[in-house]
C-alpha cells in the first residue's frame, strides 16, 4: 500500500508512438531537445525543429497531455496542465526489417531498416519555495574555495640521436 500512496503523490502520464520508421539514434536527437522543458516550450521547440520525426514526437507529447487531462477528470484529482513538464522522452529500438541491395557481379548486400518506439512521459512540476531553495545553493558555493590555475611543467626535450655519430 505504501507504493500506491507514493505513486498518487507524483503522477506521471505517458504516451507511446510505436513502430516509427526512423532509427532510434535520429529520434533521440529530437527527444533530447525537449527533456526537462515545460510542455508549452517543448511544443514550441518541436514546431520549429526541421527533423522528419518532430511531428511524430509532437503528436506523442500532445497525446500525453490529453491523457493527463482525461485521467484528472476521470479520477477527480486536481491537475494544472500549464505546470506539466516533460519528465522523460525515450526512443527505444523496435524490430528491424532486413533488406537486400543488389551488388556488383551478381552479389547481394544485406542492410537493416531500423524502427523506434518513442515514449514521452509528462509530470506536474512541484512548487518550490524561493527562500529555502536559494540558500543551500549559496552556502555550497561559498564553502568551497576555488583553486588557482597552475601551469603544467614543461617536458624535457628529447636527446637527438644521429646515425653518423655512432658510426
Amino acid at each position: 500500500m505504501a507504493k500506491t500512496a507514493e505513486k498518487s503523490a507524483v503522477r506521471e502520464f505517458r504516451a507511446e508512438a510505436r513502430f516509427q520508421r526512423v532509427s532510434p539514434q535520429k529520434a533521440k536527437l529530437v527527444l533530447d531537445t525537449i527533456k526537462g522543458l515545460s510542455v508549452e516550450s517543448a511544443l514550441n521547440t518541436l514546431m520549429f525543429t526541421k527533423k522528419r520525426i518532430a511531428p511524430v514526437v509532437e503528436k506523442a507529447l500532445r497525446s500525453a497531455v490529453q491523457n493527463a487531462n482525461y485521467l484528472s477528470q476521470e479520477q477527480g484529482f486536481d491537475l494544472d496542465i500549464d505546470r506539466l513538464v516533460v519528465k522523460q522522452a525515450v526512443a527505444n529500438e523496435g524490430p528491424r526489417m532486413k533488406r537486400i541491395r543488389p551488388a556488383p557481379m551478381g552479389r547481394a548486400f544485406r542492410y537493416q531498416r531500423r524502427m523506434a518506439h518513442i515514449i514521452v512521459t509528462v509530470t506536474e512540476r512541484k512548487t518550490v519555495e524561493t527562500g529555502s531553495a536559494a540558500a543551500p545553493a549559496e552556502t555550497k558555493a561559498a564553502g568551497k574555495p576555488k583553486k588557482a590555475a597552475t601551469k603544467a611543467p614543461a617536458k624535457k626535450a628529447a636527446a637527438k640521436k644521429t646515425a653518423k655519430a655512432t658510426a
